[in-house]
């Protein structure tokens, strides 16, 4: 378990966001577009890790009727770029109060389609850095890479994967692992993983050299 709700039988994830978006007095000043679309990212790659399939989404806007097809389209856009169909949207807006900052939540519904292995079975990788604010924008070329993670899942190449939230890659691996466990000394331990910029990748042993050469320069094994 990491995030993930089940209920009879269906997987529900959800990520929001506060304070991100295109209102003055937000913190970080964004397209409403890319707000919604790290939302949704940590949302999928949370059914990813519990081996769902998503088939619907619930999208729920507090920062005015204005801002929910901005919204919609980054959610639109993250589906387009996997190649993915884009499931059905419902949800609700506050309409009524006018808010001074950004917020909105993003949940996903689907159902479990893949067997997981168990942990300690595989090889684990960081696959990205913990980036958060400002930094997720400016080093856009340090963000794991959802593209090529939906390929490998899809063939194969990787079994399982875990993302990284704000609690850092240190308690996202004891949370994996049931225990503390020994970690690598480059990774920065408790650094916040933001919108999932980096994800806990399992593979088999068989299969690392050529997931290594697959994902590239920022995967990393996550113990020495």
């Amino acid at each position: 378990m990491r995030n993930e709700m089940i209920v009879d039988g269906l997987i529900i994830t959800t990520d929001n966001a506060a304070a991100i978006g295109e209102k003055a007095l937000d913190q970080v000043n964004v397209p409403d577009r890319v707000t919604a679309k790290f939302a949704a990212r940590v949302a999928l790659a949370e059914q990813w890790a519990a081996g769902g399939q998503v088939s619907a989404i619930l999208l729920h806007n507090f920062s005015g009727e204005l801002h929910w097809p901005r919204y919609i389209s980054g959610i639109e856009e993250l589906f387009s770029e996997l190649g993915m169909k884009m499931p059905p949207v419902t949800g609700s807006t506050e309409s009524n109060m006018e808010t001074l900052q950004s917020a909105l939540a993003v949940t996903m519904i689907g159902r479990k389609v893949h067997v997981l292995d168990e942990a300690r079975e595989l090889k684990w990788f960081v696959y990205g850095e913990p980036l958060t604010g400002e930094a997720v924008l400016t080093h856009a070329d340090r963000i794991a890479d959802l593209r090529i993670v939906h390929a490998a899942l899809k063939g194969k190449l990787i079994e399982r994967i875990w993302p990284v939230g704000s609690q850092g890659i240190e308690q996202e691996a004891e949370k994996l692992f049931g225990q503390k466990m020994p970690i690598a000394s480059w990774i920065t331990k408790k650094a916040s993983g933001g919108p999932a910029t980096c994800l806990l990748i399992g593979v088999k042993p068989t299969k690392v050299q050529e997931a290594q050469r697959v994902f590239g320069k920022y995967f990393r094994p996550l113990k020495e």
